[in-house]
Formats: structure tokens, C-alpha cells, sequence
């Protein structure tokens, strides 16, 4: 089966600092990296390396040497990189600072992931002959809307609604959302989409919205709903070194194993399982893109689970 990404892709630049820094306050790092990120690459690579699904890239990056770095990354992952433009624009970069707790704060300057406003004839060949499309909202909202309508009919469309902030427009929301097959958000993003308060407010006001919903909750687990019904799905617990992407290889592993299977709550749990067992071994590793498990470390670590029932209502 096979899954088109479509979003963002940047250089990560990555500092290890004791603590966040406040406000004006200069910090000596430990170390500093640089890798593969943006949120629609590291998902790319989640649904490839952890999902074990074939695996297509639309986006764009600068013509430079970055741009030729992030473009080899992806390739060496086995990913369809033929569309991935090549833009005047800057390659994207995040520059990210990581505490001793696994914490981190991000700036992402976009450059090259913002270019993109249609979809080439080659790009939207690939959405249209892929079983899964996944997109967030790091790239133009038009892009993410064009990639929805081509991804109209058999292929499920999941959007990772982050950064959120795109859908508090309610006008752009109600014109993205009813395109939507899978929604991923995780407690942030959902009470900012659906501009509540109450976390279970929010939960049954956008699950009206959309055919399923997943709500991801860190170390507490998940939450999919699809209509009336209802699934817990419990996290993996870990000791974290960096929780840096963590949420995309969640969804990227989600995508690669929603399009073995269909819309019921049975596939969406079992989609849900496996990312969530994926997103765990990655924050015990350093990086975005470097931490992303194998679909093999993936199978080891559900099997070593003992069977549990996951709590309905």
C-alpha cells in the first residue's frame, strides 16, 4: 500500500542546552547537530521507515546545499522524492534548543516550504494513485487544499492539523474540514481548532466535523473517534531523551497503516497502536528524522506488549 506526503521539509539545526532559556538570557550548549525535519519529511520518513508502506514526498526545497542534503536524506529512505521541487526560495530551517527534561522549544523559518501554492500535473499524480495522503499545516493552506481534492475518492485524507493556527480561521476551516477523512491533533491543537476550553467539549465538537478524529495525549495515550464510537489507545512507556518529532512519526506510522486498512474503529486502533509503539522508541533517541524506528523495531516492541483490551465507551 502506499502513502503520499505532502508538507514541509527543513534543516534541523539542533542545540542541547541544560534548561530552556528565558527571555534575553544567553546559554552555552553541550553539543549542537544538524538532520533531517519539517513536519511533512518527518512523516514521509515515519510512514517509509516505521510504517513500512511505499512512500511519495510532494513539497519543496531552496537551491542549495541544504535543499541537496534533505532531497538525499529522503531518497536514502527509500522515498519517492520526484515531487519535491526545487524553488528560489531558501531551504526551511528549524532551529531547535533541547533540555536535559527532553523538552524543546522551535523556530522554523519556512523559506522554501511556503512556494508552493498548486500542485504540479506530476504531483497530483502521485496523490491521486497513493492509498493514503497525509498533510499538515507547516505549507501554504492552498497547497494543503489542493492536495485534498486530489486525494478525493478511495485514498484517505488525514490532516495533522499543526501548527493549529491556520484552522482558528473559521472560514478556512469549514472549507478544509469537511474534505478531511482523518483528523490528528494532539490536546494544544484540539481545544485551539475547536476554540473550547473543555477538552471533551472539543473532542464531540470536532468529531462532528470530521468522519475520525485522533487525539493524541503524550504519555496518556490517544483517543479516536469515528461517529458515535469510541477508543483509548494507551502510549508506551518510556524515559524520554527528545521528544523532537515524536508527534509526526506518529502520524506518518498512522498514515502507512491506515491505508491497509478502511475507516472502521477496529483499523483505526490498530493504526493508532503501532504509531503510538513508533513515537515512543523515537523519544528515547536524539533528532527528528534519525530517531524514526524501523517498521522491524516497530513489530518488536507491540509484540513484547501483553495483549490488553483497549477501553470503548
Amino acid at each position: 500500500m502506499s502513502v503520499a506526503v505532502v508538507g514541509s521539509v527543513n534543516m534541523d539545526v539542533v542545540a542541547r542546552v541544560p534548561r530552556i532559556p528565558s527571555p534575553g538570557e544567553t546559554l552555552l550548549a553541550r553539543s549542537s547537530s544538524r538532520g533531517g525535519g519539517g513536519k511533512g519529511a518527518n512523516q514521509a520518513v515515519g510512514a517509509a521507515r516505521a510504517g513500512g508502506a511505499q512512500t511519495a514526498f510532494i513539497g519543496a526545497v531552496g537551491d542549495d546545499a541544504d535543499g541537496a542534503q534533505l532531497r538525499a536524506w529522503l531518497e536514502a529512505d527509500g522515498i519517492d522524492v520526484s515531487g519535491l521541487e526545487t524553488v528560489a526560495e531558501p531551504s526551511g530551517v528549524a532551529l531547535i534548543s533541547v533540555d536535559d527534561d527532553a523538552e524543546n522549544t522551535i523556530v522554523v523559518v519556512a523559506g522554501a516550504n511556503r512556494a508552493l501554492t498548486s500542485l504540479t500535473a506530476r504531483q497530483r499524480a502521485i496523490i491521486e494513485a497513493a492509498d493514503a495522503v497525509a498533510a499538515q499545516l507547516e505549507v501554504s493552506i492552498e497547497l494543503v487544499e489542493a492536495a485534498a481534492d486530489a486525494a478525493r475518492g478511495p485514498a484517505q485524507f488525514v490532516l495533522n492539523a499543526a501548527p493549529s493556527e491556520a484552522l482558528t480561521d473559521r472560514e478556512t476551516a469549514a472549507r478544509i474540514l469537511p474534505k478531511v477523512d482523518v483528523l490528528i491533533v494532539n490536546e494544544h491543537e484540539l481545544l485551539d481548532v475547536a476554540g473550547l476550553e473543555d477538552r471533551e467539549q472539543a473532542i464531540r465538537a470536532l468529531a462532528a466535523q470530521v468522519p475520525a478524529l485522533v487525539v493524541t495525549l503524550g504519555a496518556a495515550g490517544s483517543v479516536v473517534v469515528l461517529g458515535d464510537e469510541r477508543v483509548e489507545v494507551p502510549a508506551f512507556p518510556v524515559a524520554p531523551v527528545d521528544t523532537t518529532g515524536a508527534g509526526d512519526t506518529f502520524c506518518g506510522v498512522f498514515a502507512a497503516h491506515l491505508s491497509r486498512g478502511e475507516l472502521r474503529l477496529a483499523d483505526l486502533a490498530i493504526a493508532a497502536r503501532a504509531a503510538a509503539a513508533a513515537s515512543a522508541i523515537a523519544v528515547t533517541r536524539e533528532g527528528a528524522q534519525p530517531a524514526v524506528p524501523t517498521d522491524d523495531e516497530v513489530a518488536a516492541l507491540l509484540a513484547e506488549e501483553r495483549p490488553s483490551e483497549i477501553p470503548t465507551r
